[in-house]
C-alpha cells in the first residue's frame, strides 16, 4: 500500500553555499548547543553558529505559489507552516491569497517576523500544536522535524496529520550513502535525528503518515 509520495516543492530555491569544511572546523559542543536554542546567534549571528543572518529576500514568494498550485489552494484555504522562523513562508502564502498561519519554537524569531504577519505567527511546540483536528487544508514542516529527537518526531508527525484533514507535507534532512552522510555530520549543527530514506519512510509508516514528503541532501 502506498503511504505516502516524493515531491520536491522547493524546487524554485536558489541552491544554498556551505563551507562544509569551515563549519567542521569551527563546530564544538558549545556552538551546537547555542545554535539548538534557535535565537539571535542561529538566525542572525556568525555563519558558524546557524544561517549567519536570515532575511526575506523573497525566495519564498515562488515557493507559495508552486504549493498553492500543487494542492490547489484558494483563499478559503488554511496552511500552518510548522517550524515557521520568521514567518517567510507565512507571509508569502498571504501574497498569493491563501490565509496561512505559522508556529515555531523560537521566540527570538517571531518576535523578528514582519509586524504586518505577527498575529498569523505564535510561539509553539511541534509535538502539541495549539489546533483543534482538521483545522487546516495543509499542514506542512519544512526542515524542522528533524530537529527532535526520535520519538518526538514521530509525536510531532501524528500532531501535523491530527491538524490537517486534507493535506501533509515534510521535508527532513536525509543521505543516500556513507559519503553525503559524513558531508552532514560536519555540517549539522540542530538536527538530533537523520538517517536514510527507508530508515525515514519505516517512521512515516510507524505513524500513519499518507502525504508528501522530500530530502534536503548535502552533496
Amino acid at each position: 500500500m502506498q503511504y505516502f509520495k516524493k515531491i520536491n516543492l522547493l524546487k524554485s530555491l536558489p541552491k544554498t553555499t556551505r563551507n562544509i569544511k569551515t563549519r567542521k572546523l569551527l563546530k564544538n559542543s558549545s556552538i551546537i548547543k547555542e545554535a539548538q536554542k534557535f535565537g539571535k546567534l542561529y538566525f542572525d549571528g556568525p555563519r558558524e553558529y546557524g544561517y549567519g543572518g536570515y532575511y526575506n529576500d523573497g525566495r519564498w514568494n515562488q515557493v507559495a505559489k508552486d504549493i498553492k498550485k500543487f494542492y490547489n489552494l484558494n483563499s478559503n484555504s488554511k496552511v500552518l507552516d510548522v517550524g515557521c522562523a520568521k514567518g517567510f513562508l507565512v507571509e508569502a502564502f498571504q501574497g498569493v491569497k491563501v490565509d496561512a498561519y505559522g508556529i515555531d519554537i523560537s521566540s527570538y524569531a517571531i518576535k523578528k517576523s514582519n509586524p504586518n504577519f505577527k498575529s498569523k505567527l505564535s510561539v509553539a511546540n511541534a509535538i502539541s500544536l495549539p489546533f483543534a483536528d482538521n483545522s487546516f487544508d495543509l499542514a506542512l514542516s519544512i526542515n524542522t522535524l528533524h530537529n527532535l529527537k526520535k520519538n518526538h518526531f514521530l509525536i510531532a508527525l501524528r500532531e501535523l496529520i491530527r491538524v490537517s484533514k486534507k493535506h501533509t507535507f515534510i521535508q527532513v534532512d536525509a543521505y543516500y550513502n556513507q559519503k553525503q552522510k559524513k558531508l552532514f555530520q560536519n555540517w549539522v549543527l540542530t538536527a538530533k535525528y537523520h538517517d536514510y530514506p527507508d530508515e525515514w519512510r519505516k517512521l512515516f509508516k510507524i505513524a500513519n503518515y499518507k502525504g508528501h514528503y522530500f530530502w534536503t541532501i548535502l552533496k
